[in-house]
């Protein structure tokens, strides 16, 4: 009787299955470009196999199809976060078409953005992706011909850095290239990552942070502890570089961040603590001043992260990420008195500085997926702080008049998770605390993560968005706030995506297939997505 249950069970399950397969075949799904310059793409057969297509009106792999399961994606406020996405993507088109960012009040470009004046069309290539996943096929075709007729750094005269076009324009690119098999997009992205070879010049091999595209001349900035460079710079290429390596055939750019690894390895470090700054020229420590925020952060994502992107097989990177978090944590993790708030503190010197940056609260994502990823004995705690910290960054929310958080945060007698300095009380539309509730609920499933990011969104429709775009604001505890006037080309890319995908079901872009490089762009696992697209 059990197993004719069990049977009847699973056979109803399978029509289940076949219905809900129809029905999707049936919907719109994202569809790449179109141009005949792009290459046949490569996406799962129903076994799960790669097989190689060239129809333009397939998604890009099965973990694409799934996204509007009842009860796992909640399309009215997906709907919403595209429809915000098409009112900056519109804007910047009307408005900045070309330039890297809009300013959305003063309706012009942006020219005092970290690329300058000259036209590279950040919003572009970061926001395309974006674009695709939301299945906006007309705005993304328009981006690519864009790209492919006008992104080319041979004529350009200025420095740029190597970390910010590495995370913007060589991941964009590269995501780009495995989600539509668009070889115009690999080719884009060695071309961008060829100018930045010249900086890693030195006699450690640590490249330094600004590099001339013309003439290769390198150097660092003058304020970085006597010219030093930047542990979250300098430790945020190998997700690009060593895919970039496999797809092109060329093992340059993999030998160039396997070697920094190797100098990082190979050096003591103060406490098992990562100082911020590393001088290129010496090879010694710059500032003790330790921080999983501002000029720090990413180095430890890509440490996972790369043990991720390797199917795992990556152990030294899983090792170095788990002997680097075990010592912040041991000697920065804070708890507040009076709230008993969670926090990560920076270290200057050996002392504490009881402040938390907005850029740390990635923090809070980047636990929770290191312990789930692999259980071990410290598993169910790490998962436990990294509920503590997204609750924390939460809060630093919801203490505010506008229900944005601050550029940073601190903890006082006095109080807590709040800026005390003007110069912390801005919010430029940045994702860091939206990407830890995105993670955080695919890994609980807990709805307050959803709840919180929709919070967020209200706030953003009530207090950045103009007619013009959206606008970072100055004083986040104001009813009324001041506008900054800019709309940043990672609004595009990171906070409108992670909250997009909050709302999707987990088959869209799956942890088990995809890791998000530090500015959202989905690169694929090796040896698990048919769409890595490595070069034979």
């Amino acid at each position: 009787m059990a197993l004719r249950s069990v049977s009847a069970l699973l056979a109803s399950l399978v029509l289940v299955s076949l219905s809900i397969t129809l029905l999707f075949r049936s919907l719109p799904f994202p569809i790449m470009a179109s141009s005949s310059s792009a290459s046949d793409r490569i996406s799962r057969s129903e076994g799960g196999s790669p097989s190689v297509e060239t129809s333009t009106a397939t998604p890009p792999g099965v973990g694409f199809v799934p996204t509007l399961l009842p009860g796992l994606a909640d399309p009215e406020k997906r709907d919403k976060i595209k429809e915000m996405m098409k009112h900056a993507w519109d804007n910047y088109v009307r408005y900045a078409w070309g330039k890297n960012e809009l300013r959305p009040m003063s309706r012009r470009g942006h020219s005092a953005s970290i690329f300058g004046s000259a036209a590279l069309g950040a919003t572009i290539v970061d926001g395309l992706d974006t674009l695709y996943i939301m299945g906006m096929e007309e705005e993304f075709n328009q981006g690519r011909e864009w790209i492919a007729n006008n992104l080319d750094l041979n004529n350009m005269n200025s420095d740029l850095s190597v970390f910010e076009t590495n995370i913007r324009f060589v991941g964009g690119l590269l995501s780009c290239y495995a989600l539509t098999g668009d070889v115009m997009f690999r080719d884009k992205a060695e071309h961008v990552a060829e100018k930045l070879l010249p900086a890693f010049k030195t006699p450690t091999g640590i490249p330094y942070a600004l590099v001339n595209v013309r003439t290769g001349a390198s150097k660092n900035y003058g304020w970085a502890s006597g010219g030093a460079s930047i542990l979250s710079e300098f430790g945020t290429l190998h997700l690009e570089f060593t895919y970039l390596s496999d797809v092109t055939g060329n093992p340059i750019y993999r030998q160039k961040v396997e070697h920094i690894r190797q100098v990082l390895r190979g050096m003591e470090k103060p406490r098992g603590l990562y100082p911020n700054y590393l001088n290129p020229k010496t090879g010694k420590w710059g500032q003790n001043h330790m921080s999983i925020g501002a000029l720090g952060d990413s180095f430890y994502e890509y440490l996972l992260k790369a043990w991720l992107q390797s199917g795992k097989e990556d152990l030294e990177a899983r090792e170095m990420y788990d002997e680097a978090l075990a010592r912040l944590i041991q000697h920065m993790l804070q708890v507040s008195q009076r709230s008993k708030l969670m926090y990560f503190s920076d270290m200057k010197f050996d002392r504490l500085e009881h402040k938390m940056d907005h850029l740390a609260c990635f923090s809070g994502g980047l636990l929770g997926l290191g312990a789930q990823s692999l259980k071990n004995e410290v598993s169910e705690r790490y998962m436990d702080i990294a509920k503590g910290i997204t609750n924390t960054c939460h809060e630093s929310y919801d203490r505010s008049a506008t229900k944005l958080g601050p550029e940073s945060f601190r903890f006082t007698e006095a109080l807590e998770a709040k800026a005390m300095k003007t110069n912390e009380k801005y919010y430029i539309l940045r994702p860091e605390v939206i990407e830890s509730y995105f993670v955080m609920w695919r890994l609980t499933k807990d709805q307050k993560y959803r709840d919180w990011g929709w919070e967020a969104v209200e706030a953003l429709e009530k207090h950045c968005r103009v007619s013009g775009g959206y606008s970072g604001i100055k004083n986040v505890y104001l009813e009324d706030p001041q506008k900054d006037d800019v709309q940043q080309s990672f609004f595009l890319a990171e906070t409108l995506k992670y909250l997009y995908l909050l709302f999707s079901d987990d088959s869209l872009i799956s942890f088990d297939d995809w890791v998000f490089n530090t500015e959202a762009h989905p690169l694929p696992i090796k040896g698990v997505n048919p769409l890595y697209r490595e070069f034979v």
